[in-house]
């Protein structure tokens, strides 16, 4: 699910990272962090597991916060229309830089292959 996700989300155009792995690296003018808080399984038949629930935070980051804001509810109407479940606009996030702001979102997808 993380390689699909990168997939729709690098279909931006902007470089996508896990969140926290830039270090002293210089920040990209805008870009995309994902960070995977769980995979919780579901539902279970014979004593085995038959979906999980995917739950990630899908952050953005740009010099321009205008675009901040436009590209994570671009991002969010992509993300639904490809099975991921959003609620709310998003919220604000703090940045390393002050030159960044940042806005993220949490994003759940069902992910029905089982064990």
């Amino acid at each position: 699910m993380k390689e699909f996700l990168i997939e729709l989300l690098e279909s931006f155009g902007y470089p996508v990272f896990l969140q926290g792995s830039l270090g002293d690296c210089a920040y990209p003018e805008s870009f995309f962090t994902i960070w995977n808080n769980s995979s919780d399984d579901n539902n279970h038949y014979d004593n085995e597991p038959v979906s999980y629930t995917w739950s990630f935070d899908v952050n953005f980051y740009s010099v321009n916060p205008e675009l901040v804001n436009n590209m994570l509810l671009e991002a969010k109407a992509v993300l639904k229309a490809n099975g991921f479940i959003i609620s709310g606009k998003g919220y604000d996030l703090m940045s390393d830089e002050p030159t960044h702001t940042g806005r993220g979102m949490n994003a759940l997808i069902i992910d029905n292959g089982g064990t």
